[in-house]
């Protein structure tokens, strides 16, 4: 595996002496479920997933179309990854729905959808929510941006105006995680992103045969927060871009926090990203 730390091995949630606790992130586009064998199947992808324990999962191009009611995609996600989650459906057909998923071991709280398509593109979406973990609230984005720089440039400004609105400039509150596929293949994510999540996981992830780019990516707010990362080869086996697992420091512990029992909302029960406006243009999906 491809790994790049500043500690040796995962911490335990509890944490160590003189270590953080620590949350584990993982994020994948799983290229609808279909390797380079041409064949949908689920199960590896789950079988993957687990052996790194994630405790948040940020997957793209999930793809029910097509597939029976009895069988889709995310209902078989949630039921072994984590039974909090939330969705982004960005394109919805008769047979089915296109998009991308937080899924969680704990809580989601504040869930909100954004749609940040652009006009004539493969329409887009942002998942926010504040994942409540025994230490305290930590703010999760994920997201799947678009293939071009002029498309990227508004959306970008969308991501640059949550994190504004989250942690402040100069990241002030230091829990803010953004992951998923970004499509950075020239750098202009992660220059447009520096002031409020500077830092950010390295890997090459696609083509996953060879990766020469690193359009996947876990970003983090506070210098200290990415303890860990890396990517597993094996996800090759199963999608066209590698998974990034990273392990991150979680917000120092709140005890009044911690023993109060809070009932968390439920996420959009449909998942259907409020439209600004129905942009035209593909609806294929994929990239």
């Amino acid at each position: 595996m491809n790994d790049q730390s500043n500690i040796a091995g995962r911490n335990p949630f509890a944490g160590r002496p003189g270590r953080p606790a620590s949350m584990r992130l993982l994020t994948w586009n799983i290229h609808s479920g279909i390797g380079p064998d041409r064949r949908y199947d689920l199960d590896r992808i789950i079988a993957l997933i687990r052996h790194h324990d994630p405790d948040i999962v940020a997957l793209q191009e999930i793809d029910s179309r097509g597939h029976p009611h009895d069988a889709m995609p995310l209902a078989l996600l949630k039921e072994v990854l984590g039974r909090h989650a939330a969705e982004a459906k960005t394109i919805i057909a008769p047979d089915g729905h296109y998009g991308h998923a937080l899924i969680s071991r704990w809580p989601l709280e504040d869930v909100n959808l954004h749609d940040i398509s652009v006009s004539r593109q493969e329409p887009r979406g942002v998942i926010e929510a504040a994942v409540r973990t025994p230490f305290g609230l930590m703010n999760i984005v994920a997201t799947h941006l678009g293939l071009r720089m002029i498309e990227q440039r508004s959306q970008i400004r969308t991501l640059a105006s949550i994190a504004e609105r989250l942690i402040g400039e100069g990241c002030k509150q230091r829990n803010l995680v953004m992951l998923g596929d970004f499509n950075d293949w020239n750098g202009q994510v992660r220059r447009m992103l520096h002031r409020w999540v500077p830092v950010r996981t390295l890997h090459k992830t696609f083509p996953a045969r060879r990766p020469i780019f690193k359009l996947d990516r876990v970003f983090c707010c506070d210098p200290g927060s990415l303890l860990r990362s890396w990517t597993d080869p094996e996800g090759s086996l199963a999608s066209d871009h590698l998974p990034v697992v990273a392990d991150v420091a979680l917000p120092a512990p709140r005890i009044a926090e911690s023993m109060e029992r809070i009932e968390a909302p439920e996420p959009p029960s449909d998942g259907v990203l409020p439209r600004r406006s129905e942009p035209g243009g593909p609806e294929a999906g994929g990239s």
